[in-house]
């Protein structure tokens, strides 16, 4: 057991110690804000405070964790043994840097409540973030100043009880259009066939009219494929399929198809299969719960895991939502476009609401890249090259390894093979 001393027990406070040291460590902790407590205690102990107590492993904090709301904070980026980190301690401080106040800064995405300009789905856009401007987007730093924090740890208590984490790699399956051409209903197909024609698409069209005579040629037809990986390597593999009805930006198959519905109750034989919620269903508690019931009453099971349809996260409104319809874990932060960890973690983590100055009662998976981040390479060797150096970086601190791939990018017709290459990522990192 390790005794944190402060002079005060925010939410902030006991939020962000208990991500660091139990969440990511694997260290059991207690507080207090009691002098005399603190000094009769026997076992290890640290003090997060301006000023030490004695001789105790102190580290100097810095204001953020004892404020409320949201400030303008003047964020420079140094280096800590090689590795960016902000937020610089005094020198009598054991570490040289207040890395919890830094690590909730990231971790509850601090800067997105800021003043930004949104794209044009209303996402946050990557290249306003601190860690994208400051070349650190591709580092797990939250976990890596842990494992830091924790060798100079044990340096000082040696006999400091830990349970150690595992690494764990999950691979999310997107299923926005689970086919491109079969099960469509005559309208949609027939509108499909004339835009072909009348754009002089010839192979699409071709295509078209080979999978109303065999379904199963669907380019966007990769289930049996994916199923056969999961078996092969043993996959923690997790699907996540769109049931809503058509829009502009939801274009799947009808929701009350019965070939569609009969395919996801296949997968569920397999796999986890959990709600990737719509566009339309952005800011409408009332459709995401539509949807949530309606998937649920295909599969004959509790729906708890959610994805946003484009990765749109509107930080805490969308996680609001989401624990308004039910949702226990969500799966959506980072970013399509560029690799890496939007939130500086590989670990899970629960969302902190700072408007409420609250912990929400939703888990956040990051994932590590979304495959559209890397549709624009034209090599394999080199997709497979920025894969592993984010491995490389959850391995060594036995952090969470989420890739997103949609059963779309595996069909499309590319210079490199979508599929193989899968299969390369998850046969070296897996494990």
């Amino acid at each position: 057991m390790l005794l944190i001393y402060t002079h005060k027990i925010t939410p902030r406070f006991s939020y962000v110690m208990r991500q660091v040291f139990t969440r990511i460590l694997g260290i059991e902790i207690s507080f207090t804000t009691k002098v005399e407590d603190f000094i009769k205690h026997s076992g290890a102990k640290i003090t997060y405070t301006k000023q030490p107590l004695q001789n105790e492993f102190f580290v100097r904090s810095n204001d953020l964790l004892f404020e409320q709301g949201i400030n303008d904070i003047e964020i420079k980026v140094l280096e800590w043994e090689g590795v960016p980190c902000f937020f610089i301690a005094s020198e009598n401080s054991a570490i040289p840097f207040d890395i919890f106040s830094a690590s909730f800064y990231l971790i509850s995405r601090y800067e997105e409540y800021l003043p930004h300009v949104k794209d044009v789905h209303g996402r946050f856009s990557p290249k306003d973030s601190l860690a994208y401007k400051n070349n650190f987007l591709r580092l797990p730093v939250i976990d890596i100043w842990a494992h830091k924090l924790l060798d100079r740890l044990l340096e000082r208590f040696p006999d400091l009880e830990i349970k150690r984490k595992s690494y764990k790699y999950t691979s999310i399956i997107d299923v926005t259009s689970s086919h491109c051409f079969a099960h469509r209903g005559f309208t949609r197909s027939l509108a499909g066939l004339v835009l072909d024609l009348g754009n002089f698409r010839l192979r699409r069209l071709f295509n078209r009219i080979a999978v109303w005579f065999n379904p199963k040629k669907d380019p966007y037809n990769n289930f049996e494929f994916l199923i056969d990986m999961k078996k092969k390597y043993k996959l923690n593999c997790m699907f996540f399929f769109q049931f809503a009805s058509y829009s502009t930006y939801d274009k799947n198959v009808s929701p009350n198809n019965n070939n569609f519905r009969f395919l996801i109750k296949s997968i569920a034989d397999y796999c986890k299969v959990s709600l990737a919620t719509s566009y339309s269903s952005f800011n409408d508690s009332e459709l995401l719960k539509k949807e949530k019931k309606n998937l649920e009453g295909v599969i004959n099971r509790q729906v708890e895991y959610s994805r946003i349809r484009y990765n749109r996260v509107d930080v805490p409104q969308t996680y609001r939502d989401l624990v308004d319809a039910g949702f226990t874990d969500d799966f959506t932060m980072g970013y399509t476009h560029e690799i890496g960890f939007r939130a500086g973690t590989s670990f899970p983590f629960y969302l902190y609401d700072i408007n409420m100055e609250v912990r929400q009662p939703i888990r956040v998976h990051s994932f590590a890249f979304h495959d559209y981040a890397l549709h624009e390479d034209t090599s394999s060797n080199d997709i497979i090259n920025k894969v592993k150096a984010l491995y490389q970086e959850v391995k060594k601190v036995n952090g969470s390894f989420i890739s997103v791939f949609s059963n779309e990018l595996l069909g499309t017709v590319h210079s490199l093979n979508w599929k193989e290459t899968y299969e390369t990522i998850i046969s070296k990192y897996h494990v």
